[in-house]
């Protein structure tokens, strides 16, 4: 195999995340919504922490539906903060609620929340060029911008960093390092 950016390590699930999704354009609302709302979840935590409980937070919050997380009562989420296969943080569950709220009002908007956040980088991917994992920031000047107009429009745990693992997950930046053998195969699918 190829060499792979060294953050993916030896975690088999790490690794199919890195080989197959991270990085990979993504223009579906729910996804874009389910990325957001893990991201959200990850603040202060490693990702693989939060990627071990995927498919967990998908059983308990709708797949990600943003219409019926939206709808969750206090209750419902109250029920969720004793389920040890969550992060069981009141403010990030809660926050799936009103990124959730945020999420449909964005929507409503701009036709779509896959137009709004793609309007931050003109619709097209960014090419990070990345030689090394030192190359690669945790913040950039887009990231900043799109933090400020997420948390003006209702969004929490949406910080700067969070923002551009967002970014650098759907794919609105490529930052596979230049070596790794994911960086010309996502390269390619920019202007799909």
């Amino acid at each position: 195999m190829s060499d792979r950016c060294s953050w993916a390590g030896s975690d088999p699930l790490y690794v199919a995340y890195h080989d197959t999704e991270w990085g990979v354009p993504v223009h579906d609302e729910r996804t874009l919504f389910e990325f957001l709302s893990l991201e959200c979840q990850q603040a202060g935590l490693s990702w693989i922490t939060v990627l071990r409980k995927r498919e967990h937070y998908r059983k308990r919050f709708y797949n990600f539906d943003p219409k019926k997380v939206a709808k969750m009562s206090d209750a419902e989420i109250e029920e969720r903060l004793l389920d040890t296969g969550l992060i069981r943080n009141r403010l990030k569950l809660y926050s799936l609620r009103s990124n959730a709220v945020a999420f449909l009002a964005v929507q409503k908007e701009f036709g779509s929340f896959d137009q709004y956040m793609w309007s931050f980088v003109g619709g097209k991917v960014v090419d990070g060029k990345r030689q090394t994992m030192a190359d690669v920031p945790a913040t950039s000047p887009i990231s900043d911008a799109l933090s400020k107009d997420l948390k003006k429009r209702g969004f929490k745990f949406v910080g700067s960093t969070i923002c551009y693992a967002h970014m650098q997950a759907t794919g609105m930046v490529n930052d596979h390092v230049s070596t790794c053998f994911r960086y010309q195969e996502v390269k390619k699918l920019r202007n799909s």
